[in-house]
């Protein structure tokens, strides 16, 4: 018979398991909306997949793309790498080069680091991908890092100084080579600095190596990474089927922190079914100057369509909030809010139908310079809006709860 001791350890570890499986599975529903970017993990110091409460472990079920492994972990964690996941290794010298071809049957799974172009010569030789590791403290070793990084398939490169200047610097120099550009962080708790790498000049590094030690810090990092999407949204080609006044209202007009070309502005829309393409106020007014940081957006109500298939009602926008910018392809990017400016209005109920008949519609203020975009991109004045014309929208699966999709039977009219 078991003591109370030993009940209460069992109970203990079912606890901890069940914790386990949960922050596992929490992991892999942010991977999802988890964008395309590159992000590696340094594995210093690290001797085994569960030093630091099983970083390693975690860490390869997220949205980590690659793992930098040394000469002296290489054996134990190698093994816990799965293929889907670059595995790259540092080498400072040759002999850590020749150590590699005695550890791993197969160096092609490998990309060789190293801070010597020597080492990455002889990799190269060897048929291996290469990445100059390079640190820059001033301006001779920046351009030492872009002139080497340049010749090879990766460059991973740290900076003393907390400036992103001559992050642009080596953003702008190898905009025209193939060579992919990796921002070590320096401080494992630094979340902001590894998002805001991925944002600089609006393209961003390619990629980020943000290696924290702790469990939160990790969890943080990969919730603000899934809200940094660089995917696209489906727009597709819907046809008017009713464009009438509804009478006063509250509207709100979306001020962002960037400006829009004439092709982009943001997915609005009164259900879950999906948004119309709204205009930014780009284009020519005869009575008042452009205002190209403004979609005039719709009624209050509104769901305003955001990155990981989420929305945000339009009341819940503030400064600060991310919004999701879509173009007429579908490509995104993102912004901030800078201000939500909400005043009553006339309003105007605009309904289209896709090829599919799904229908959606959205309240937009009742005025001519109040815009949404065709199906070649050219904008329309909402109050010459005539059913047949053809508009951009986005049509979504039905049902939300606080904006997040949930798979339920519901009817939004």
């Amino acid at each position: 018979m078991m003591n109370t001791n030993s009940v209460n350890d069992a109970i203990n570890m079912q606890k901890r398991e069940r914790i386990r499986l949960e922050r596992i599975e929490g992991d892999r529903n942010r991977v999802e909306e988890a964008s395309a970017l590159i992000v590696w993990f340094d594995t210093a110091g690290l001797t085994n997949p569960n030093d630091c409460g099983g970083m390693l472990a975690r860490l390869v079920n997220l949205a980590y793309t690659g793992v930098l492994l040394y000469p002296d972990n290489l054996a134990a964690l190698a093994p816990a790498v799965p293929g889907r996941m670059l595995k790259v290794y540092q080498a400072r010298s040759i002999e850590d080069l020749e150590r590699l071809k005695s550890l791993t049957p197969s160096l092609q799974d490998f990309v060789v680091a190293s801070p010597d172009p020597k080492v990455l010569q002889r990799a190269a030789e060897q048929g291996l991908k290469t990445c100059y590791r390079a640190y820059v403290d001033d301006g001779a070793s920046l351009h030492q890092s872009i002139q080497e990084g340049a010749q090879h398939s990766y460059l991973m490169i740290r900076f003393k100084d907390p400036t992103n200047i001559p992050l642009e610097l080596v953003i702008a120099s190898l905009q025209a080579t193939h060579t992919v550009l990796i921002k070590e962080i320096n401080t494992p708790t630094d979340v902001d600095d590894a998002i805001v790498t991925l944002g600089v000049m609006e393209v961003g590094a390619d990629g980020v190596m943000f290696s924290p030690r702790s469990h939160e810090v990790l969890s943080e990092f990969v919730s603000r990474l899934g809200r940094l999407d660089r995917s696209a949204v489906k727009v597709e080609v819907a046809t008017l089927v009713r464009s009438v006044p509804v009478g006063m209202g509250y509207r709100s007009c979306i001020d962002t922190s960037t400006l829009f070309s004439p092709t982009e502005g943001m997915l609005v829309g009164s259900t879950s079914q999906g948004g119309i393409l709204c205009c930014p106020e780009v284009f020519f007014l005869p009575y008042m100057e452009l205002r190209p940081f403004r979609v005039n957006a719709g009624a209050v109500h509104s769901y305003v369509y955001n990155f990981g298939n989420r929305t945000d009602y339009m009341s819940e926008l503030r400064a600060g909030s991310p919004v999701m910018i879509v173009d007429h392809t579908g490509a995104t990017r993102r912004a901030s809010v800078g201000r939500m400016k909400t005043e009553v209005r006339p309003l105007r109920l605009i309904e289209a139908e896709f090829a599919s008949g799904e229908r959606i519609n959205v309240l937009m203020q009742d005025d001519w310079h109040v815009r949404i975009f065709s199906d070649e991109a050219k904008p329309l004045n909402i109050t010459e809006l005539k059913p047949g014309h053809k508009v951009l929208g986005h049509l979504a699966r039905p049902g939300r709860h606080v904006g997040i999709k949930v798979d339920e039977h519901i009817i939004e009219t």
